[in-house]
C-alpha cells in the first residue's frame, strides 16, 4: 500500500461524495417484489450487548430496531424464514483479544432485545465469533433449505458482523455457481461510533466493500400497503 497525501485525501473526499450519492439515490423495495417462500430474513446481533448495556453497546444501533422489528413481524406474518443471530461468548473467547469482553453466555447482553424477543418467529442462533455464517446451525439450516435463494440482511454491526456474514454468503454461493441475492435494507443495519471509529465512514466504506460484491441495497423493505 502507498503513502497518503493531501492529493490521496482529496481524491477520497470525491469518491465519498460519489458514494453518498449513490446512497441518497436508493429506492424502497416492496416486500411483496420477494418470493418469500425463497427467501430468508436474517438479524445479525440485535442483542443488548451492542444496543444498551455493556462495554460494546452503542445508542446509534438503537435506530434499526423499529424497522427490524417491523420486517420481523411481516416475515412471521406470512410464514416467511427467519434466523437471528446473537453473540454469545464463554468468558475466556479469544475474541476478547480483539474486542472488550462482551455478550458473555447466560447474560442479559447475550440476548435479542424485548422488541423482536416479544413477536418471535426466527431461529436463533448463538455465534462465537464476529462472523454467524461460521456457525455450524446455519450450515445446517442452508443445507435443510436448498429452495432460499435470496436473503435479507438486518443488525450491526455494518462494517463487521454484518458485513463479514455477507461476503462470506455471497462467496459461498458463487463457489458452488449458484446464484443468490444477498439484499440490505439501509434503515435496518448501523454500526457504532466513536473517537477511533467514525461511524459514517464505515458505513461508507462497508457499503461500498458489499455493494462492489454484488450485495444489493435498497433504502428499506416495505410492505406495499406502507407509504415510502
Amino acid at each position: 500500500m502507498k503513502s497518503f497525501d493531501e492529493n490521496t485525501s482529496a481524491a477520497c473526499a470525491e469518491a465519498a461524495a460519489a458514494i453518498i450519492g449513490e446512497i441518497n439515490a436508493l429506492k424502497p423495495l416492496p416486500l411483496l417484489d420477494l418470493n418469500l417462500q425463497r427467501a430468508s430474513l436474517i438479524i445479525v446481533d440485535a442483542v443488548n450487548g451492542f444496543i444498551r448495556e455493556g462495554k460494546m453497546a452503542s445508542p446509534l444501533i438503537e435506530s434499526v430496531i423499529p424497522p427490524i422489528a417491523e420486517l420481523l413481524g411481516e416475515f412471521k406474518r406470512l410464514g416467511a424464514s427467519v434466523i437471528a443471530f446473537a453473540d454469545c461468548h464463554g468468558e475466556n473467547c479469544t475474541e476478547f483479544e480483539a474486542f472488550p469482553p462482551h455478550c458473555v453466555e447466560n447474560t442479559s447482553e447475550s440476548e435479542l432485545v424485548d422488541e423482536l424477543k416479544s413477536i418471535g418467529g426466527y431461529k436463533l442462533i448463538k455465534k462465537n465469533s464476529t462472523n454467524g455464517f461460521h456457525e455450524s446451525e446455519f450450515a445446517e439450516f442452508l443445507e435443510a433449505n436448498p429452495q432460499i435463494d435470496t436473503f435479507v440482511v438486518t443488525g450491526d454491526c455494518t462494517d463487521i458482523c454484518v458485513l463479514q456474514f455477507c461476503l462470506s454468503l455471497k462467496t459461498w454461493f458463487t463457489a458452488r455457481n449458484q446464484k443468490i441475492r444477498v439484499i440490505i435494507p439501509l434503515n435496518c443495519v448501523e454500526t457504532y461510533n466513536a473517537p477511533w471509529h467514525s461511524s459514517d465512514f464505515m458505513n461508507i466504506a462497508a457499503y461500498k466493500i458489499m455493494a462492489d460484491s454484488g450485495i444489493e441495497f435498497v433504502k428499506a423493505i416495505k410492505d406495499a400497503s406502507i407509504n415510502s
